[in-house]
């Protein structure tokens, strides 16, 4: 198959995304955009200038500090609840127009506040606003997750903790603790993850990504996760993968954000394929499709080419996704029955819906 054609396959098909930052999902155009809007001074208005500043660039180094330092730009641009709105509706008019049908949006309430000095409160109200608006109008369904850092005060995570409960009935479905794992552990968080998961709200954790395979096992067995973002480094011990699959812990691989990052150092040496053979249930995800330069499309494409997945194992992951979507169960098995007659993976008589 060319690489057109599997192009073409995976742009036809449904997709779901549960690991997708809103920071990382702004438009280039728009940044340049609320730059002339608000007076951000740059040394041209123009998206090739700004690109090297919030993307990754061919040959540049692929660390963690060059990708988390695209971030330092980015912060840069929430200057009003406008931008904000516009920056959430785009990213699901974004998502929507590569056929994602499923997408769990991950945002960083401090992160979105820090130059309006508003309320974590009123930022999500925001982002849930324009999110419900744009998955109306878009024939997508998104659910939202809260994340906080490791590397910031507990008494920021509670603020978290208590936007989430106030806005589950607004589609926020789940938290998250990002941020420098290396440096940071995740145990002061841990009565917040506690009562989030007993108010019923999802627990998924960044881990095993710049981190030891370590700070994987605790973000199961101490912080309750379900899921873990990236956990990439599990295949660093035999056992842990073990643990994975029996305890159907989801990893939610990014490929390229690993690459890019430098979590690994080639695209040969990703584990996502020796993962997944080991029973460990995987999903593919983008991260932060501005960051990166991707789509999902984009995403599955370079799982086939470089990491030596099959069209079919590609919708498997997809299926792992929706099973592991964040919704109560009912909503939850009615995703997996649509996916799997969408994605021919079931005896139903349903289609895959036209592509747009």
């Amino acid at each position: 198959m060319k690489d057109n054609q599997l192009y073409q396959t995976f742009r036809d098909l449904p997709k779901i995304d549960l690991h997708r930052h809103l920071e990382g999902s702004v438009r280039l155009e728009t940044l340049i955009e609320i730059a002339g809007d608000s007076g951000i001074e740059m040394p041209e208005y123009d998206a090739e200038t700004l690109r090297p500043f919030v993307q990754m660039m061919p040959g540049e180094t692929r660390n963690m500090q060059h990708f988390l330092g695209k971030f330092q730009t980015l912060r840069q641009f929430y200057r009003s609840p406008e931008v904000i709105h516009r920056v959430a509706r785009e990213a699901v008019e974004d998502a929507a127009a590569d056929r994602i049908k499923y997408l769990e949006l991950r945002f960083t309430p401090a992160a979105l506040s820090n130059i309006i000095n508003c309320s974590y409160d009123e930022v999500v109200d925001w982002v849930c606003e324009a999110v419900d608006e744009a998955a109306q109008a878009n024939d997508i369904t998104v659910r939202l997750i809260l994340s906080m850092n490791r590397n910031e005060s507990v008494e920021k995570g509670e603020q978290v903790l208590a936007a989430a409960l106030k806005c589950q009935h607004k589609g926020v479905v789940a938290v998250d603790l990002a941020g420098n794992e290396a440096n940071f552990p995740s145990s002061p968080f841990l009565d917040i993850f506690r009562r989030a998961k007993a108010a019923g709200l999802g627990v998924t954790i960044h881990a095993g990504e710049w981190g030891d395979s370590a700070n994987i096992r605790e973000a199961v067995d101490d912080l309750g996760a379900a899921r873990i973002g990236h956990g990439v480094r599990a295949i660093e011990n035999g056992e842990l993968v073990k643990m994975l699959a029996d305890r159907g812990i989801v990893l939610e691989i990014c490929p390229t954000s690993n690459y890019q990052s430098g979590v690994v150092d080639s695209w040969a040496a990703h584990p996502l394929a020796d993962l997944w053979r080991q029973r460990v249930l995987t999903t593919i995800n983008t991260d932060d499709p501005l960051v990166s330069g991707i789509t999902l499309t984009d995403e599955m494409v370079r799982a086939v080419s470089h990491l030596s997945l099959t069209v079919d194992d590609i919708k498997q992951h997809t299926l792992t996704a929706a099973q592991a979507a964040f919704l109560p169960d009912s909503e939850r098995a009615a995703l997996v029955n649509k996916f799997a007659v969408w994605l021919g993976m079931n005896h139903g008589n349903g289609e895959i819906p036209p592509a747009s």
